[in-house]
């Protein structure tokens, strides 16, 4: 029998940044898929570029921090914050390069054979350059400011990811010539990319034009060059929770300053002088290795402007009208449905509106004593927001638990705060230190029987827009355990006093990290006992190190783990005598996979968990989240034969994690293909 490896080394764990980037160049290798339709490798790249935004707005912008406070431990996987930033700097050049060629040698050039073509102002029909001279003219102009760099002018704030061209220009003065740097920022109100006004698809891109004309802004001078830069700036939010006497006063005030924080890259044209880069960088209080020359646009995340606005249908993917689940079809109200079963959810496949309809229901019913909701991520759409109000106006008890800090989100969630606490809905902001995070709604009905509580309990946001492109579960249920769970949880939420023993949810922080351990080493148990052991996790993220190492356990106690992790993962599959019993796929396709999914065999009794975390620190002690059982046999069946294995057979969209940290996607071409969510939708379009 092989020795049992008790104490794991540095090399057992992936760096997490590094296998961010891993997850992101899985996007843009659908971008770079030509079986894919090309607007939709379009988004792809642009999805990339924004992701990559984001991870240096943010991870980036932290690791740098760590820097300058002088810190010097090293992480799990044996890397100082400077090792891992000079890592994470070599890894994005190549995503760059990678980034860069899929524009210039794969879209634009597909794009143009389909009629989408992105011209430069010398390449255009007289009409065409006639018509966009005056565009620049009466639309541009106006709103464009040269500033000038030199003793005397101080450098611009330039706004975070806004584009900007850096101009050198040539003024004779008293005889002599010299030379001058200016900076002018394109207008974010501006399309990034204009159209021709006139038939077909032709476009121009802003910073082109703006180039193009650049003279009409520097009366009297030569233009010796301009070259086009873009800066990213650490975007995180700084908030001192427990001397914010107003939160949602304190985040408006830090949202102002995100758009000044500390420069964390610079993106410049490649052809830009070397002493211009420097100089910018200088100013910046950057260095060379946090310049990224890129060849192609440099705000290609704008591009999605093209996706969402050419609707050319041989270019998409299919159309998929997501049916209502067969539980809930053909109920005038949901309630007694509820009553009869508990009612499983599967998204985008089955309809979110069920969700808008229970919600919308109970602002309306009579019946309805009281709602509750926790909200997140709300997006534009404003039914949910909506329904909130509207049971308000019709005198019901409404709560809102509004998490405001919810990354890139928070400008939204202080609107929507104001106008639920206008409407009359008590809006509640969280806890001090603590994100909200999970996602729950309580409803209260009195029905002719009793006083009845109704839950909808899931694992992604009230967010109908993204609910039709995150792939996410939901229960509905009014088993009693829940609603006296839920209730519990909500009045600990808004009130004072100490978190209660739950009955069913597992909740963070309190419990949930020591119950997923003990769950997986009662697996462990169970197959050094002989009994069945099996473990499978549906997740976006696996960091915590001392789950990973509980798996290494299991894995050499013989359990066998199959792990569905779409992006971040930091354990190592396949070493042997450690990792071996253990496979990770990832899944990147037409939808995000959100969902989360634990499925422990328990000895033949299975045990199947939903929830809002993934399995990380900040999931398991910096935030309240909650977990959920499946008690209903058939809907657990559901899950592990008709979710989780179909994932797991997938062979066409999943990627296989190596234990060199690599994916590689195992295509055989001798196998029927199985694309999990082709699979998805044609199973939900069979149920109509």
């Amino acid at each position: 029998m092989p020795e049992v490896v008790q104490h794991f080394e540095p090399v057992h764990f992936i760096n997490r940044e590094l296998s961010w980037l891993e997850f992101n160049q899985r996007v843009l290798n659908e971008a770079r898929d030509d079986a894919n339709p090309l607007l939709e490798r379009l988004k792809f790249l642009c999805i990339t570029a924004s992701n990559l935004d984001e991870f240096f707005e943010v991870r980036v912008a932290g690791i740098k921090q760590q820097i300058e406070s002088g810190a010097a431990g090293r992480g799990r996987d044996g890397l100082t914050p400077a090792e891992t930033l000079r890592a994470v700097q070599q890894r994005i050049r190549l995503m760059v390069r990678d980034q860069s060629a899929c524009w210039r040698e794969e879209l634009a050039p597909a794009l143009a054979c389909s009629g989408i073509r992105f011209l430069e102002p010398p390449e255009l029909a007289p009409a065409d350059f006639q018509w966009l001279e005056h565009f620049f003219q009466s639309q541009v102009l106006p709103v464009l400011t040269p500033l000038a760099i030199d003793p005397k002018h101080s450098f611009p704030q330039l706004l975070n990811k806004s584009l900007n061209i850096i101009a050198q220009v040539e003024m004779k003065t008293g005889g002599e010539s010299l030379r001058h740097l200016a900076v002018v920022q394109a207008p974010r109100l501006l399309p990034p990319v204009v159209r021709l006004a006139r038939e077909g698809r032709d476009y121009v891109f802003l910073g082109r034009i703006i180039g193009h004309f650049l003279r009409e802004l520097f009366p009297g001078t030569k233009i010796l060059g301009h070259w086009h830069f873009r800066v990213t700036r650490n975007s995180e939010l700084y908030l001192d929770e427990q001397d914010a006497g107003n939160l949602l006063k304190a985040v408006e005030n830090e949202l102002h300053n995100r758009r000044k924080g500390d420069a964390v890259r610079l993106e410049i044209d490649p052809d830009c002088p070397a002493e211009i880069r420097r100089a910018l960088l200088g100013t910046l209080r950057l260095t060379e290795d946090d310049a990224y020359p890129n060849d192609g646009p440099l705000y290609s995340a704008r591009l999605m402007a093209i996706y969402e606005g050419d609707h050319s249908p041989e270019l998409r993917d299919k159309p998929f009208a997501a049916p209502t689940a067969a539980a809930a079809r053909h109920q005038t109200l949901l309630f007694p449905a509820i009553r009869r079963r508990d009612i499983l959810l599967h998204h985008p496949y089955e309809s979110f509106g069920t969700v808008v309809d229970f919600l919308e229901q109970s602002a309306n019913d009579p019946r309805v004593l009281a709602i509750k909701l926790t909200l997140y991520r709300t997006g534009g759409d404003t039914r949910i927001i909506g329904a909130l109000m509207q049971a308000a106006t019709n005198g019901k008890q409404v709560t809102a638990v509004v998490e405001l800090r919810a990354r890139f989100d928070e400008a939204n969630n202080i609107q929507w705060s104001r106008q639920l606490e206008e409407a009359g809905v008590h809006v509640v902001y969280g806890l001090v230190g603590y994100k909200i995070h999970c996602k729950m709604c309580l409803v209260v009905r009195k029905d002719d029987d009793a006083i009845r509580r109704y839950v909808h309990l899931s694992t992604g946001n009230y967010n109908p827009t993204t609910a039709r492109l995150y792939t996410d579960l939901g229960l509905l249920t009014c088993q009693p355990d829940f609603g006296e769970d839920a209730t519990n949880l909500f009045n600990f939420l808004t009130g004072i006093g100490r978190f209660q023993a739950m009955r069913k949810l597992l909740v963070a922080p309190f419990q949930l990290h020591e119950r997923i351990l003990h769950f997986i080493r009662r697996e462990s148990a169970n197959a050094q006992a002989g009994r069945p052991a099996r473990i499978i996790a549906k997740m976006n993220a696996l960091l915590d190190g001392d789950i990973v190492q509980e798996l290494y356990r299991a894995s050499q106690a013989g359990v066998k783990i199959d792990l569905l992790v779409r992006g971040i993962c930091c354990l190592r599959p396949q070493m042997p005598g450690i990792s071996e019993n253990i496979t990770v796929r990832s899944v990147v396709d037409r939808f995000l996979e959100h969902s989360r999914i634990y499925y422990f065999e328990n000895a033949g009794q299975p045990l199947v968990f939903l929830g809002s975390p993934d399995w990380m620190p900040r999931n398991f002690f910096r935030r309240i989240e909650a977990v959920f059982p499946v008690e209903d046999a058939s809907l657990r069946d559901r899950i592990k034969n008709e979710v989780l294995e179909t994932c797991l057979g997938d062979n066409v969209k999943a990627w296989h994690l190596r234990a060199d940290g690599s994916y590689l996607r195992r295509n055989r071409p001798s196998a029927p293909a199985r694309r999990s969510q082709a699979q998805f939708i044609a199973l939900a379009a069979a149920s109509q």
